[in-house]
């Protein structure tokens, strides 16, 4: 799913496409993807775009008269930008917003429809798409602190829980923990002081170095192939290859759809974390350790 800084890379590309252009028609292949009826998606036709924004992981374009199309990509949506008027041809081609100078493309990859386009009125219409999590470049520690601790929850689904902190997924939450030292699986309210200041160091740090990284790629071209899974990145994606920091192998806890990637070396003092799925296989076998583990690959 695009993050924080994949949706201000798309932003900063959209910028001087699209505003101050008319959006002269828009055209959805896919009827599931529009989530409101008022107001009707007509009545953003023929204004202007003056604005955009990220509201989490969502891009919000504003139109004259204070009318607002709020895009959630979800987990396989991706935006193309395409000569005026770009057939929408297969299935995943789901909407296309034309402008003088091109077409914005909404696809989605897969069967299924996640992504969603919302038509809202006025700036009272933008909470209602808002889950209410804090913005980590307008907040402090303690305020990072607090909204943390309101429950008593693992540091990765802290993280990534779009009520408590705006903009961070799987990706770019394994990377800060990896940057912090810490365990996805230390509960929040375990944490020490200096173990916080690390912690809201590593998030600011972590998706300042990626919104730069991506904001000057997406200067030089527009970001067509937007992915989770980067070459630089320090541990997400990289189950199996070495620690960039230590040398040891990268260690993974898959749950559901999801993977978590981590150093046990540098975050969690060489323990290794149990693996659902392996761990019912192995039940008692589970090596607790990064040396158990390599005896029971020699076995």
């Amino acid at each position: 799913m695009p993050e924080l800084p994949d949706i201000a890379a798309y932003i900063s590309a959209l910028e001087p496409r699209i505003v101050g252009q008319p959006l002269e028609r828009v055209r959805l292949a896919s009827p599931f993807l529009l989530r409101t009826v008022q107001p009707p998606l007509a009545d953003v036709e023929h204004r202007t775009v003056r604005e955009l924004r990220r509201i989490g992981k969502r891009i919000a374009i504003g139109v004259d008269g204070g009318l607002w199309l709020v895009l959630h990509l979800m987990i396989a949506g991706r935006l193309h930008w395409r000569p005026p008027g770009a057939k929408l041809s297969g299935r995943q081609n789901l909407a296309a917003f034309d402008f003088p100078g091109g077409s914005l493309v909404l696809t989605e990859a897969g069967s299924k429809r996640r992504a969603s386009l919302h038509v809202l009125a006025g700036e009272e219409g933008l909470p209602s798409v808002d889950p209410g999590g804090i913005e980590i470049f307008a907040s402090d520690l303690a305020t990072f602190r607090a909204a943390l601790t309101a429950e008593n929850r693992t540091l990765k689904r802290a993280l990534t829980d779009p009520r408590l902190v705006s903009g961070i997924g799987n990706a770019y939450s394994d990377e800060i923990l990896h940057a912090a030292r810490l365990s996805p699986i230390t509960l929040t309210r375990k944490l020490e002081p200096e173990e916080w200041e690390r912690l809201f160091k590593a998030t600011r740090d972590t998706l300042s170095l990626w919104i730069d990284r991506l904001g000057a790629e997406a200067a030089a071209k527009f970001p067509e192939k937007v992915t989770a899974f980067r070459k630089d990145m320090a541990v997400h994606g990289r189950y199996g290859q070495s620690c960039l920091r230590c040398g040891e192998k990268i260690q993974r806890i898959r749950y559901a759809d999801n993977e978590t990637n981590y150093c046990a070396r540098c975050q969690t003092g060489g323990k290794v974390l149990a693996d659902r799925g392996l761990s019912r296989l192995l039940g008692s076998d589970w090596p607790r350790t990064l040396e158990e583990l390599e005896a029971l690959k020699r076995r």
